[in-house]
């Protein structure tokens, strides 16, 4: 809880959601992709992730354009594909088609700048490929 208040405090991050049910639900109707942050309530580098990777960085305004983000934190009992539950490293980072709830990408453990623009880039130009 404390990273998503933290998070929401700064213009130039994602906007983050709680619930990874609503989540999934506003990117079916928004059709956008669901992004999943994995935490845990001890793991160090997850408090690090959201200043590291996701606040003030060139790419936020587009990645918010384009995905609906969510914090699942592993310790508390909330639905979410059970696939994540196994997730052996924290934070992990799932990308999500959220019409069918199937993986797009293998997830990102030790995730990087370059990996989320990367990953902006392939989420782009499959939505222009679906809307073009």
């Amino acid at each position: 809880m404390i990273i998503f208040t933290i998070s929401t405090i700064y213009a130039d991050t994602i906007r983050w959601q709680g619930n990874y049910d609503e989540a999934l639900q506003q990117a079916k109707e928004d059709k956008k992709v669901l992004m999943v942050l994995l935490i845990k309530s001890d793991c160090q580098e997850c408090k690090n992730i959201i200043r590291d990777i996701f606040m003030d960085k060139p790419y936020i305004e587009e990645l918010d354009k384009n995905i609906v983000a969510v914090i699942v934190n592993i310790d508390n009992k909330h639905s979410f594909p059970i696939e994540m539950y196994w997730s052996g490293e924290y934070p992990t980072l799932f990308f999500i088609n959220s019409l069918n709830e199937i993986f797009i990408h293998k997830p990102f453990y030790n995730v990087t700048q370059k990996d989320i623009e990367d990953i902006l880039m392939e989420i782009k130009s499959k939505n222009s490929k679906m809307n073009g």
